[in-house]
């Protein structure tokens, strides 16, 4: 065995012991210390899989019910009463059956598997009875779920124009991101109660309550989400037992809300150019990059000391561009271009040969060839008679008969 010698401000090693899982023996000091070695840690990956979505109803419990009367003539096609603009005042005043509630009724379906899918209607009111069998998504709607201009994200067709009421579907001549919620009981803390409920469904961009007349609007950052959100909160309570009368919201006519709205709008274009665009030349445009300068006076200079090329000439794109960059992806097209050019070309000069010379004039005719070609190559100028002159006078109208 090794001997171990104890000296002060020194410390030695055994190599006959020392190894990854030994103990590290260490003398500092005339100590002699045991240390055990470093544990090492191991990161564990728990991946959570994805639970099916729940069923919110009983399926013993639902019944085929014919729809409630909200017109005057029933569509046996579509299934729904046609010719009336309002809903039923009865059918307001009811509470609704259930209540959607995402932290339990979500999860994933028959859709998940199917991009674009719509939205579960009867998910988003509570009365989903297919659970995960649903070919809809039962989820909340994100940023990316977008749809078109004509349907609603439950894929309802829209119209031209709103109902009387507000009601119904909505309109596709306008984004209406905003709720008008009515019938509402009026406390000290309403805007905080108003704020927990509708932040279910999505995120807010603005909440304005007036508890003089007992209604609120709720504007979504997506029109999806305002979307879910007036099915899921439809005739529901807050916190007594008010019934709640959701509309789709008028244009606000206040100018700084339609100064907000169309900055949105150009915030939303200006975000879909920065996509489309390179990103060193929104950097460049943004002026985000200090050196682009530098670099745009050197690159759209071509060599020639003090030219700097224009925007339309340096970032043109095109087989004829000065930038290099902008002829990439151009030059197979202009190199076939020329190749077709060329062999139309060739096309017509074969033609041009292949053509038969002009027949000469047959034998037996009054002139011969050689005649008929010096007549055609001479230039014959035949004299006119002149013009015989008027005469001018006093006396030039009164002619002579006997000429």
């Amino acid at each position: 065995m090794a001997e171990v010698v104890n000296r002060p401000d020194t410390a030695v090693n055994l190599p006959e012991m020392a190894s990854e899982d030994s103990l590290a023996l260490t003398t500092t000091k005339n100590t002699t210390e045991v240390t055990a070695p470093a544990e090492k840690k191991v990161k564990k990956i728990i991946r959570r899989k994805k639970r099916p979505a729940r069923a919110q109803v009983d399926p013993a419990t639902v019944k085929s019910e014919p729809p409630a009367q909200t017109g005057t003539t029933f569509n046996i096609w579509y299934n729904k009463w046609a010719g009336g603009d309002k809903e039923d005042s009865a059918m307001s005043q009811t509470h609704a059956k259930g209540r959607c509630n995402i932290a339990l009724d979500s999860g994933y379906t028959k859709a998940d598997g199917h991009p674009g899918a719509f939205f579960c209607l009867y998910f988003a009111r509570g009365v989903c009875h297919k659970g995960q069998d649903c070919d809809y998504l039962h989820r909340l709607p994100g940023p990316y779920d977008i749809f078109p201009q004509n349907v609603d994200c439950f894929g309802r067709d829209k119209f031209s124009d709103y109902r009387d009421d507000m009601g119904g579907v909505g309109s596709f001549s306008r984004q209406n991101r905003t709720i008008y919620v009515g019938r509402i009981h009026v406390s000290d803390d309403i805007e905080e109660i108003v704020a927990r409920h509708f932040a279910e469904w999505g995120p807010i961009e603005r909440i304005r309550v007036l508890s003089n007349r007992g209604i609120a609007f709720v504007t979504y950052r997506d029109l999806a989400n305002a979307e879910f959100a007036k099915e899921a909160m439809a005739w529901q309570s807050l916190e007594g037992n008010e019934i709640l009368n959701l509309r789709w919201s008028l244009p606000d006519p206040n100018p700084m809300a339609q100064k907000r709205e169309a900055r949105r709008i150009e915030e939303q274009a200006a975000e879909a150019i920065r996509k489309a665009l390179p990103a060193e030349f929104v950097a460049e445009i943004e002026g985000k990059d200090p050196e682009a300068r530098k670099r745009r006076k050197i690159e759209s200079g071509y060599g020639l000391e003090g030219y700097e090329a224009p925007d339309e000439v340096h970032f043109a794109r095109g087989p004829n561009a000065v930038n290099p960059r902008g002829r990439e992806g151009f030059e197979l097209e202009h190199e076939q271009r020329l190749m077709l050019e060329a062999a139309e070309q060739e096309m017509m000069q074969e033609q041009r040969y292949d053509q038969p010379p002009p027949q000469q004039q047959q034998q037996g005719g009054i002139f011969s060839s050689s005649t008929l070609a010096a007549l055609q190559g001479a230039q014959v100028a035949v004299a006119s008679k002149p013009a015989p002159k008027t005469s001018t006078g006093p006396l030039v109208a009164y002619d002579s008969d006997s000429d």
